[in-house]
């Protein structure tokens, strides 16, 4: 396959994975697989890198859309983005010392109970409650975007899906409100870790480029999509993504489980 060809696929799967990750989170699952396997000369880093300029600029793109439409509690947000930020560099300077298989091996349980809970809970995230957001919703706040963030830095995929449930679960959003919270911790950890990435030379702007044109389409999209058919359609896709998530993750764990 050559270079273009390449990128013609990369597009392609940078337009699911910003459509994926607008809505619901976790489209670095279709991805970071695809630059993976365009890139295999490149070091794991290096595709972590690129990934996060492109999925940074999704963000921002999905975000701006989401704001015109939905109220954000901001006294909650703020520091909870902070901690994710500061959690997020620690997370991507770690990236050569943090065994992924461990921490893929927790993620994958975590999302097999996610799913297990939200298909048992039929009304889970279809209407916001009201919550008074005081200093112990706010230190809930910090300690689950510490949490998320580090994972984002270090590894990413899902973190979109976790924080999601957690915004449903813990503070009682709605599914539309909780892809628009997620979004804007998700800005502070792809800023964090591309702080870490650039510095060491570890993005290539021109494939990172035409993945983020690509992710940016796909981001509009998925966020058309959500504002359009709201909770309900934010829910069934979460429900699906995490099936799909389940089911590639299982698969990695099982192989790598074969070849040791």
């Amino acid at each position: 396959m050559s270079f273009d060809q390449a990128l013609m696929v990369l597009g392609f799967f940078a337009f699911c994975g910003g459509l994926i990750d607008a809505a619901v989170g976790g489209g670095g699952l279709v991805q970071i697989p695809a630059l993976l396997h365009a890139l295999p000369q490149q070091s794991l880093a290096t595709v972590f890198g690129t990934n996060k300029l492109a999925v940074l600029a999704g963000n921002l793109s999905s975000i701006f859309r989401y704001l015109k439409r939905i109220k954000i509690v901001w006294r909650l947000m703020l520091p909870t983005m902070l901690s994710a930020f500061l959690f997020a560099f620690l997370g991507a300077a770690s990236v050569s010392i943090v065994p992924k298989k461990l921490m893929e091996l927790v993620v994958f349980f975590i999302l097999v109970a996610m799913a297990i809970y939200t298909f048992t809970e039929k009304n889970l995230g279809l209407f916001s409650h009201n919550i008074h957001y005081g200093k112990k919703e706010i230190i809930l706040g910090v300690f689950f975007g510490g949490l998320i963030g580090f994972y984002d830095g270090v590894f990413g995929p899902g973190s979109g899906s976790l924080l999601l449930f957690v915004f449903v679960k813990f503070f009682g959003f709605d599914f539309l409100n909780a892809s628009a919270s997620a979004k804007l911790v998700n800005l502070g950890t792809f800023s964090a870790a591309l702080i870490f990435f650039v510095p060491s030379g570890n993005v290539l702007w021109t494939v990172g480029g035409v993945v983020a044109i690509c992710n940016i389409a796909g981001s509009l999209t998925g966020v058309f999509l959500a504002l359009r058919y709201g909770s309900g359609f934010i829910r069934i896709f979460f429900l699906v993504l995490l099936l799909f998530l389940i089911g590639r993750m299982g698969l990695t764990i099982f192989n790598n489980h074969l070849i040791n």
